[in-house]
């Protein structure tokens, strides 16, 4: 199989700071990035706009993935029927939407377990159920939308699930299992090792390890710079890339790695490997940061990673 892999950049940079659609696109363009992640914070809440913007600038919205708003609910995850309910019913207009910009993907994170579930082994199993039944009941409906799948973003806290890598396979394999809709990925970030805060460690605090294990089956991988023990988003300037723990010859490296062993990964029984990722850069600047010295971030960044991933992209064949 052949494998095209690309560089991207997620919209929260754009957040409380650009409000015209067309200089969402226009600013992707300018700044080096072929292909766009629609972040939800963006919008007003309203439809900013939609692919007629993309098409001007030549820019290929590759997924239009939820912001920091769901990270601050319980969601699919709530103890309250009618909150699990209204979670649900809010993605499946996030997927209308991602229709309508033509986004080829929807991502994002949509529950977070509360402490009083956690204590309870129990309530955990039957939350943790719920929100496979759902995802495979919102996998049809994407199929019907024409998208071609959603994916989940593994986190590093427990509340937020998968956070581990056992919890991120058991997560793959159960809810592509008989699955009738779209396939139902992964999204790795490079940062969201940090889970050694509540015990995590070995694998669980490696971005190489994750990669390998999970890359085949991620259209979406998040790019940011940080340091060991959190999940900073820094670009990768210089200044950030002198401390940070992230080297990119070793992201492509552990891409290579899950293609080269997926057929040996008990998820490939259920999910077939994607053909395309996107690396999709997320930084989210500071309040602070003034506008010049944020594109001039972004703009490093992309000439950065094009050392490595050149225009038109990589190309692997396994």
């Amino acid at each position: 199989m052949k494998v095209h892999i690309d560089i991207g950049i997620n919209g929260a940079f754009l957040t409380r700071r650009w409000e015209e659609p067309e200089n969402f696109m226009k600013l992707t363009k300018e700044l080096g990035y072929e292909y766009h992640s629609f972040c939800s914070d963006v919008l007003d809440p309203f439809l900013s706009g939609d692919k007629e913007y993309s098409e001007k600038y030549g820019v290929d919205i590759w997924d239009y993935y939820t912001g920091m708003a769901t990270h601050r609910f319980h969601g699919l995850s709530h103890s309250d029927e009618r909150v699990r309910r209204k979670m649900k019913e809010w993605i499946i207009s996030a997927i209308d939407i991602a229709k309508e910009m033509g986004a080829k993907y929807i991502g994002g994170h949509w529950d977070a377990f509360s402490v009083e579930v956690l204590r309870d082994p129990q309530k955990t199993k039957e939350r943790i159920q719920y929100v496979y039944d759902v995802f495979r009941e919102l996998a049809i409906i994407i199929k019907e939308k024409g998208l071609l799948g959603i994916s989940n973003e593994q986190m590093y806290i427990p509340s937020e699930k998968p956070w581990t890598m056992r919890e991120a396979e058991d997560f793959l394999i159960e809810v592509n299992k008989d699955n009738r809709g779209a396939p139902i990925y992964l999204t790795i970030d490079v940062g969201h090792q940090a889970g050694m805060h509540y015990g995590l460690s070995g694998k669980d605090l490696s971005y190489e390890e994750w990669l390998k294990r999970f890359a085949a089956f991620s259209p979406i991988i998040h790019l940011q710079q940080t340091n060991a023990d959190s999940s900073s988003h820094w670009p990768f300037t210089e200044e950030y890339n002198s401390i940070g723990k992230v080297k990119i010859e070793k992201v492509l490296s552990a891409i290579k790695y899950s293609y080269e062993h997926y057929r040996d990964n008990p998820i490939s029984k259920h999910l077939r490997p994607v053909e395309k990722i996107i690396l999709i850069v997320e930084v989210i600047p500071s309040s602070p940061k003034t506008e010049e010295k944020l594109l001039k971030d972004l703009r490093y960044t992309a000439e950065y990673l094009r050392k490595y991933i050149p225009k038109g992209g990589l190309y692997y064949e396994f």
